[in-house]
């Protein structure tokens, strides 16, 4: 047999590779390699039990053909799979999870990366991604693996198969019925269904329910781009499908333009992020940040949930460190805890795991675009968050205002926040060297100021005996105007990103200042 080493690592989101030949590509041996040491471990967890596994895929090349090599792998071994006759977004694999009662989920999709890339999330029994041990204990198990030979293919002798069910309509069904079940302001959406709605799934899977969540609220005015409605994993139209950059936004903002849009959603291939953009006062088109959507709809749900008397001890929002401190301070005007946990929306549902006997989940967000609320799904889920803006904007029409007017009287209200992401691209092996160079200077000599800011605090995620958050790769610096400066390494690509959280009305002084002392 030919001698393997898989080479590939679960990161916060699973497997992510360009795809190709070799053992650190993503290709059929390698996903078949992953789903056996998967198959492996599953059957160690349930000591041989029987035990099923929800499969998806989005548009990207190849996806289909992955999920049925995973499919036909896990069968191979005995394990039942439930599998989507046709691309599903990433919320709704998590959803069915807990649906069928699965042991895990498995997702094909790289989500916003470029189109030669794919990959293979991996999410347990509660939904959410894989976290520590489980991820790690998974890995140990593909490492095992030493050759193409011990991956099953086919049953051993004496071995049933597990069945493969073909998923569709009906989980369709049974998902929209429980995300739009959160909806907080029906008879504002009845008295403003007219409001004009461009929406573009960037040739991704949110073509298929995105709209049709919208149209289910009663929006009647919902208009696509029709080039991006193809589901196409070259993404032809675009740059890069990521909602997060304004290329990928100039044929929706053309509709917008023409029809004189209201609102304007995009989505990601795999649909579990979700980006908007606003006409302001002046009639301008206004891209949001991640950050401002999730605050904007943090308070929107906690406002209307105080209204409705919903809104009762033990509930909680969940936020990432590197997302605006806006949310906390929403939260603390609500009396709501807000608990802050690392990169990675794993680490979101992991909270909604820790406290479902304890408390109640109202809604979680982080600065990529990524948004939740409500028990159904443990991930990010651009769905549910598109449904509930356009609710937001239906409810903020009722008092003569826009999503910008809301936005301007959370600062108004909590003051001005100015979160920008910036990244310091270090190829090669020296680069990954600076990198590490970059860090280590930062923790081993901190700077007592940064741009001219003084620096009032710092907090080193490695060392979780005080963070109370398990050892990550992140300095954060904490001036003492309140500013928040963090600095972290990919995980998939030779960089370091910086995240400056500036307050107050000089915020964007702050940032240019913050910019030129890091060269970013």
């Amino acid at each position: 047999m030919e001698k393997v080493n898989f080479e590939l690592e679960f990161g916060t989101g699973g497997l992510r590779a360009v795809m190709g030949p070799g053992s650190d590509r993503m290709n059929e041996m390698t996903v078949a390699m992953a789903t056996q040491g998967l198959s492996n471990y599953i059957r160690k967890f349930t000591g041989g039990s029987p035990a099923s596994v929800v499969i998806s895929y989005d548009c990207r090349n190849n996806s289909e053909a992955f999920a049925r090599t995973a499919a036909r792998v896990l069968s191979a071994n005995g394990i039942d799979v439930h599998l989507f006759e046709s691309l599903r977004p990433t919320p709704e694999m998590s959803y069915a999870i807990r649906l069928k009662g699965a042991i895990a989920g498995i997702m094909i999709t790289a989500s916003h990366n470029p189109a030669e890339y794919n990959g293979y999330k991996v999410s347990w029994q509660d939904g959410g991604q894989i976290t520590s041990p489980v991820d790690k204990d998974i890995v140990a198990e593909v490492g095992k693996i030493k050759d193409s030979g011990e991956v099953r293919f086919d049953p051993l002798p004496g071995m049933a198969a597990g069945k493969i069910e073909s998923m569709g309509e009906a989980e369709d069904e049974c998902y929209l019925r429980d995300i739009l079940s959160l909806t907080l302001s029906p008879e504002s959406i009845r008295r403003h269904a007219d409001l004009k709605i461009v929406y573009t799934p960037l040739h991704g899977c949110g073509v298929r329910l995105v709209p049709e969540c919208l149209r289910r609220l009663g929006f009647k005015q919902v208009f696509h781009v029709p080039e991006q409605d193809i589901n196409d994993g070259n993404f032809p139209t675009v740059s890069s499908p990521n909602p997060e950059e304004a290329p990928a936004w100039e044929m929706a903002f053309a509709v917008a333009e023409r029809e004189r849009a209201d609102l304007v959603l995009a989505t990601d291939p795999d649909a579990d992020r979700m980006g908007a953009a606003v006409r302001d006062r002046e009639g301008q088109i206004v891209r949001l940040t991640g950050n401002q959507t999730a605050a904007l709809l943090t308070w929107y749900i906690l406002t209307r949930r105080k209204e409705l008397g919903t809104l009762h001890k033990g509930c909680y929002v969940v936020k990432t460190i590197v997302t605006t401190e806006l949310i906390s301070a929403i939260a603390r005007d609500f009396g709501v805890p807000c608990h802050n946990v690392l990169t990675g929306w794993k680490y979101l549902a992991e909270q909604v795991k820790l406290h479902e006997a304890d408390g109640e989940f109202v809604c979680g967000g982080e600065e990529s675009c990524g948004f939740n609320a409500g028990q159904f799904v443990r991930d990010k889920d651009a769905q549910l968050a598109s449904a509930l803006l356009a609710e937001c904007a239906a409810w903020a029409a009722d008092s003569g205002k826009t999503l910008c007017d809301l936005l301007q009287d959370l600062y108004d209200k909590y003051g001005f926040w100015e979160e920008t992401r910036f990244s310091l691209m270090k190829k090669g092996r020296e680069g990954a060297e600076e990198i590490r160079s970059i860090l280590k200077g930062l923790r081993s000599d901190p700077p007592k100021t940064l741009a001219g800011l003084p620096v009032a605090e710092l907090i080193d995620y490695m060392v979780p005996e005080k963070t109370g958050l398990p050892a990550a790769n992140v300095i954060q610096f904490i001036t003492g105007e309140g500013d928040i400066i963090s600095a972290r390494p990919s995980g998939t690509e030779p960089k370091i990103r910086f995240y400056f959280s500036t307050k107050g009305p000089d915020a964007r002084k702050k940032t240019m200042a913050l910019r030129k002392h890091f060269g970013v």
